[in-house]
């Protein structure tokens, strides 16, 4: 069982950055792939990007390349969402996931845990 909670999010001018974290509690999140996902009102949830169990590998949405980078901290159970440039069109409820597939998983249904969001607004 991994519990996920992320924080961070808030206001933001376009062309600024953010910086979300998601804290995990259980004893497996250092074997979980973890990935970023994203949801717009109206607007299924969108994959942005997942990093392997080891940190070793990121895979990201074309949309975000470039500006999104994933890291995490094994030690202290935590994966990070560093998010520069940010646009109008980033705006959305950003959700960390925990996943046992294949790495890497890009679609919802292969995420076993999920957060309960956190709000990023950029504004033009």
């Amino acid at each position: 069982q991994v519990q996920l909670v992320e924080s961070g999010g808030g206001l933001v001018q376009a062309g600024g950055s953010l910086r979300l974290s998601c804290a995990a509690s259980g004893r497996t999140f250092s074997r979980n792939n973890m990935g970023w996902f994203r949801q717009a009102p109206g607007k299924e949830r969108e994959f942005v990007g997942t990093i392997s169990w080891s940190g070793g590998a990121t895979y990201y949405a074309d949309s975000v390349k470039g500006r999104f980078t994933i890291s995490r901290d094994n030690a202290k159970n935590t994966v990070y969402l560093q998010m520069n440039g940010l646009k109008p069109e980033d705006t959305a409820v950003y959700f960390c996931a925990a996943s046992s597939f294949q790495y890497p998983a890009l679609v919802p249904s292969e995420y076993d845990y999920w957060g309960q969001g956190t709000q990023v607004t950029v504004s033009s």
